[in-house]
């Protein structure tokens, strides 16, 4: 019979040419485990159909190709999950990755900090993994990635370590972010943050005009000056050290030029989100917007 890894392979060949099949697939791990984690799928599966609505999961022989990162790191993600189903199901095997090895962990003794933990070791493996097809990728797309890690790194934190997340504001943290919860969408939705359609179309300057005022708040009030300090969590939660290196200087770095790191500064807009930053117990460092007046125009029109 051949070994988990290769079994779990086949798995995602079947339907690495159809969405749906991919989200059924998703799905699968959660319905098929009755009542010991079915509810953890809630986060996982809401940001797959948002991936999924947008194209990005389309083959590349489909008529609106989508994007083989995106498609990548997904199968990381079912590979994992799978390749961990199989080795608990035959209660023996050497898993062929910490990823897998975390998913297992989980479904041994499932809890929200196993769940955090297995789900965003295989996204920070994938991220690791396909840098090469991220450059392909447009500059306002990469942006997203940035985005879309943090914000999984920053709600991990919120469940594990609420007090390095919110401050003196830490109680209600852990049961916000639970995956069982539909809250969690709150923070890991970027519906609310970036077009729906792949492939973006315009700057990173418009995404930013156009992203939803609380998202900003999220990213730049409370996210944003504690970035150094939520990768070292991770980096350590994950048994992953390089992912310290995807910051330059505490400002978001995945396939990220030093040259283009201004970018990042566009949405700090006010004084409003340093108060946010403080009333959780830190400085917002970062340089101002050079875009406040067009972005508060874009708001208010």
């Amino acid at each position: 019979m051949a070994d988990a890894a290769a079994r779990a392979e086949e798995r995602v060949e079947v339907v690495r040419g159809d969405t749906a099949g991919r989200l059924a697939l998703a799905a699968d791990f959660y319905d098929a485990a009755s009542g010991r984690f079915r509810q953890y799928g809630h986060a996982e599966l809401s940001f797959m159909r948002w991936s999924a609505a947008r194209g990005v999961l389309e083959p590349e022989s489909s008529d609106r190709a989508g994007s083989a990162w995106w498609r990548s790191v997904n199968e990381v993600l079912l590979r994992d999950k799978i390749e961990a189903g199989l080795l608990t199901d035959d209660g023996s095997g050497i898993p062929s990755s910490h990823g897998v090895q975390c998913w297992i962990d989980f479904i041994r003794e499932p809890s929200p900090t196993r769940w955090y933990r297995a789900h965003n070791a295989s996204i920070v493996a994938g991220y690791l993994k396909y840098e090469d097809l991220a450059e392909q990728e447009l500059k306002a797309e990469r942006f997203m990635m940035n985005v879309a890690l943090l914000r999984v790194i920053y709600t991990h934190a919120m469940l594990a370590d609420p007090r390095l997340a919110l401050g003196p504001l830490a109680f209600p943290g852990p049961r916000l972010v639970d995956p069982r919860h539909r809250s969690v969408k709150w923070f890991l939705d970027l519906a609310r943050s970036f077009p729906k359609n792949y492939p973006i179309v315009g700057s990173v300057q418009e995404v930013v005009f156009a992203e939803h005022a609380l998202a900003r708040m999220l990213d730049y009030g409370l996210i944003a000056p504690r970035l150094p300090a939520l990768y070292e969590f991770a980096a350590e939660e994950l048994d992953e050290p390089q992912l310290t290196s995807l910051l330059d200087d505490g400002v978001p770095a995945y396939v990220w030029s030093h040259a283009d790191r201004e970018v990042w500064f566009i949405g700090n807009t006010g004084p409003h989100l340093r108060a946010i930053a403080r009333v959780t117990g830190v400085r917002l460092r970062w340089a101002p917007s050079p875009y406040r007046r067009r972005l508060r125009k874009a708001r208010d029109g």
